[in-house]
């Protein structure tokens, strides 16, 4: 089976960022950054891009680009005889299966509001009774699994290559359109200054641990996410310079979302400690209080559908990849089974907050979302990206060297070789103190 290419170098950066960019971005890191005092937070999480975020990154492109193969069989291409660094890239796939396992509820949640919205059905929307309704979280999570998994159906660059280049300038397009009209809001120069001026007094170890956790979620960095594009890229570019172009645009996206929203929520005197549901019930507000809201609230939640829905493909191309080099299938047919299972584990997710609504895993009001988070975002993610660091930069893996070549092959920004202690030393320890710590502080009751 021989390896399919993407066809541009656009392609990659937009389908890269594609991955990066989605529920993380445009709902997770607002209703974050609300919880965890604004601007401080908002610093740390910058810090934790551009210093752990950029370089786990370039390592994750480079064993791609360098195996040639998904994260199932890339270890396996690197690895010295007899090391057993191939088990992540199980653990890797399997992440990659947990996460669709929630994430594709959320973006029904999406496609439902979109829905609403474009059929004028938006007064008197709910979030809490959108999520009690059995039948709207299973009927629009299996729509997005069904979308998601038609397109990867197709050849690369085909369908999903050319599909995410259009969702992508779109999505960018109406983001800037969206954070104009905010920025005309009354409450546009309050909602700024929470989130754009950091209080230094509300920034505490958890602050850290969740900005950390966040810039993984966001970049897709420690379950293979990044490195199956790596592996469909050629040699013409360095990776750390395509590192800054795709956590360019994921950040750029992330801060527009902010823009967006913070303003609305100072405008209409909206709790910005709302958590999840922070950007469902804000912008309906929002919207259904506003001249023309209906337009402006299906033209957001279109924005919010190409986010959402640019990580689903991304992902399950990743899931695909895998299986299909574990089993030699066609894509159509790896296509149509693995959305079958995904679909079967989501129901968990569709179902949490209705039918097994009583069962609550870590605190009141946690529910199956709860339990999948906490294992990708506070386990599998960080995990990863530690694996990532020992494999790349130690002699017992795959080697400074070998990374450094492989990074640094094409045009482009390099590593450069004193930036060693920072890639050896600085963020394994970082990763696996804020690891520790995060589980030490977790809710757990």
């Amino acid at each position: 089976m021989s390896r399919e290419k993407l066809g541009s170098r656009l392609g990659f950066i937009l389908l890269s960022a594609g991955c990066a960019i989605g529920c993380g971005n445009v709902w997770k890191f607002p209703w974050l950054t609300g919880q965890n005092g604004g601007g401080g937070f908002v610093l740390i999480y910058f810090l934790c891009i551009i210093l752990i975020g950029l370089p786990v990154m370039t390592m994750e492109l480079a064993l791609g680009r360098a195996s040639q193969a998904s994260p199932a069989k890339m270890y396996q291409k690197l690895e010295k005889p007899g090391h057993k660094w191939h088990l992540h890239g199980y653990f890797a796939l399997f992440g990659n299966i947990c996460l669709m396992s929630f994430y594709t509820t959320v973006a029904g949640w999406m496609i439902y509001y979109f829905y609403k919205f474009l059929v004028g059905q938006n007064q008197g929307l709910s979030f809490s009774g959108m999520l009690s309704s059995a039948p709207v979280n299973v009927g629009f999570m299996a729509i997005a699994v069904a979308i998601g998994f038609l397109v990867v159906s197709f050849k690369l660059q085909g369908g999903l290559e050319r599909i995410t280049k259009y969702m992508m300038v779109a999505l960018l397009g109406i983001m800037i359109v969206l954070a104009v009209r905010s920025f005309t809001m009354d409450g546009a120069a309050e909602g700024l200054k929470f989130y754009l001026v950091p209080d230094f007094s509300k920034i505490t170890g958890s602050t850290v641990v969740a900005a950390l956790n966040q810039a993984f979620f966001t970049l897709s960095l420690g379950i293979g996410s990044m490195a199956i594009f790596g592996s469909y890229l050629g040699k013409e570019r360095s990776l750390l310079g395509e590192s800054v172009s795709i956590a360019g645009l994921d950040t750029f996206v992330a801060i527009v979302a902010g823009l967006i929203i913070f303003p609305a929520c100072f405008t209409y005197d909206l709790e910005v400690q709302a958590g999840p549901g922070l950007l469902f019930n804000t912008m309906a507000t929002v919207f259904n209080n506003m001249d023309g809201g209906r337009w402006w609230g299906t033209l957001f939640f279109l924005f919010m559908v190409f986010a959402a829905m640019s990580t689903v493909f991304a992902v399950f191309e990743n899931i695909l990849a895998c299986v299909r080099e574990l089993t030699g299938w066609s894509r159509p047919k790896g296509s149509v089974v693995c959305g079958i299972v995904i679909f079967v584990l989501s129901l968990t997710t569709a179902l949490g907050y209705s039918v097994w609504s009583d069962f609550q895993p870590f605190a009141a009001g946690t529910s199956v979302l709860d339990i999948w988070d906490f294992i990708v975002n506070m386990n599998l993610l960080p995990l990863g990206c530690l694996v990532y660091t020992l494999f790349c930069c130690n002699r017992w893996g795959w080697g400074w060297d070998n990374l450094l070549a492989e990074a640094n092959a094409g045009k482009g920004l390099k590593v450069k070789n004193w930036m060693k202690p920072l890639f050896r030393y600085i963020i394994p320890a970082v990763v696996i103190f804020l690891y520790v710590y995060g589980l030490i502080t977790f809710s757990w009751k």
